[in-house]
């Protein structure tokens, strides 16, 4: 009985619901606490306490995986009513994103080398500033591991959505268009939906500025893959 529940697609589905209901009230009374971040530690607590195979867990969870494209979609609402703005800052906009992808591939680069990391993990480190589906399949064309890569993009997604804006404001960068292109680059789509809830409008340019990302990204890594061919 018990393993027929589990292995229902509802299973998943309402963990995952009911998870990220009481990670907002979490978030409610303690703004520290990103929804996202204490949402996945308690799914992680009750499928390690209850020993709760994670095949069981996605069954129901794709559901809302499927739900990702016409979220993603609806991006292009805020893109249509800032149209204008966009046509008039598009400069900005490529300048600022080539930037960003060009520094964080680099940074990650640096970084993971300087303190001793194989090549498998910095290949499977450099994506990880681009959405999940775009990371991943760069990961495995370079021959790295596309699990850990999707790991450490979540995590970059997870950090920038909780981080990113606070240490823009140490910065003295507070107006809208530069918040959205920063995050945008660096968290993906979490930070995108963070901004999001703070103005329509920086959730706008982070969902513009994330779709180039994703471009540059792999264009940019064109030279990589044939080099290490």
């Amino acid at each position: 009985m018990a393993n027929s529940i589990l292995q229902h697609p509802l299973f998943g589905l309402s963990l995952s619901v009911i998870s990220y209901a009481l990670a907002n009230l979490l978030y409610q009374r303690w703004r520290f606490m990103h929804p996202l971040f204490s949402c996945t530690g308690f799914i992680i607590l009750v499928l390690v306490c209850f020993r709760i195979p994670y095949e069981d867990f996605k069954r129901g969870a794709d559901v809302l995986t499927l739900l990702l494209g016409p979220a993603t979609v609806a991006l292009g609402v805020p893109l249509y009513k800032y149209k204008e703005l966009i046509r008039r800052n598009l400069a900005r906009v490529l300048i600022s994103v080539l930037a960003g992808s060009i520094t964080g591939i680099s940074a990650s680069a640096a970084i993971v080398g300087l303190l001793g990391g194989s090549q498998a993990i910095i290949l499977s480190m450099l994506p990880k500033s681009v959405s999940s589906a775009i990371s991943i399949e760069i990961a495995a064309r370079l021959g790295a591991i596309p699990e850990l890569t999707a790991v450490l993009t979540t995590l970059t997604g997870l950090m920038g959505s909780m981080f990113g804006t606070r240490i823009l404001s140490w910065f003295r960068i507070r107006d809208d268009i530069s918040i959205g292109i920063a995050i945008g680059t660096a968290a993906h789509g979490i930070g995108t939906a963070k901004v999001f809830k703070d103005s329509e409008q920086q959730g706008g340019f982070a969902g513009l500025s994330m779709g180039i990302c994703g471009i540059m990204t792999s264009i940019l890594f064109i030279p990589i893959y044939m080099w290490l061919k």
